[in-house]
């Protein structure tokens, strides 16, 4: 795995080959459908939690989440669970 090198925005760690491989994997496993709504258009992958390392001062990478904590979404249906929920936040 890449070390996380500081500062990179969480849009610049989504561009990584890293994520790309972990993204596609989860498409693939969702079937390259909404989980929510079962559309197949401008799906993304949603991470359920996020998870903060305070020894290492910062959050896990993108790709290095379980597979249990990633669900595919669409735009639509990622951006109303952004707006009607907080995805939590845990230290470890």
């Amino acid at each position: 795995m890449r070390a996380l090198i500081l500062p990179e925005s969480y849009d610049d760690l989504l561009l990584t080959p890293e994520w790309q491989r972990k993204r596609e994997k989860i498409l693939q496993r969702d079937g390259y459908r909404c989980l929510s709504c079962n559309s197949s258009r401008s799906l993304q992958v949603h991470h359920r939690q996020y998870i903060y390392d305070t020894a290492k001062a910062r959050f896990k990478a993108p790709w290095d989440y379980d597979d249990l904590n990633l669900i595919t979404l669409c735009d639509t249906c990622h951006s109303k669970g952004h707006e009607l929920y907080e995805v939590p936040k845990f230290n470890i």
